[in-house]
């Protein structure tokens, strides 16, 4: 799946989540004991869902990040001196937006 799907899909799952716990916290006084029951097991399969989503998320951001900072550590390896320029001139760009503040 495309990162743009798998956010999308992790946008509606917070979103489901917080709609179900805002209508537990809106009707919790107007509600029988068995629709209090019912929502709290919705409000809970929804939090269990999401959490594992985010899990998941963070489990692929990681594994993207090991894989960017690896093929950076090859590049640096392999061509120390572009490199170095590279990083001389990310400075200068840096230095010159922080002195316009």
């Amino acid at each position: 799946m495309s990162k743009d799907v798998h956010s999308d899909h992790l946008r509606h799952e917070l979103k489901n989540l917080a709609d179900t716990l805002e209508e537990v916290l809106s009707t919790s006084s107007e509600k029988s004991k068995t629709e209090m029951e019912k929502l709290r097991n919705r409000a809970q399969s929804a939090l269990q869902d999401t959490r594992a989503r985010l899990g998941e998320s963070r489990e692929r951001l990681a594994h993207h990040t090991r894989k960017a900072a690896d093929r950076t550590d090859v590049y640096v390896r392999d061509n120390p001196w572009a490199s170095v320029g590279i990083g001389a001139a990310v400075g200068v760009v840096l230095g010159v937006l922080l002195a316009r503040r």
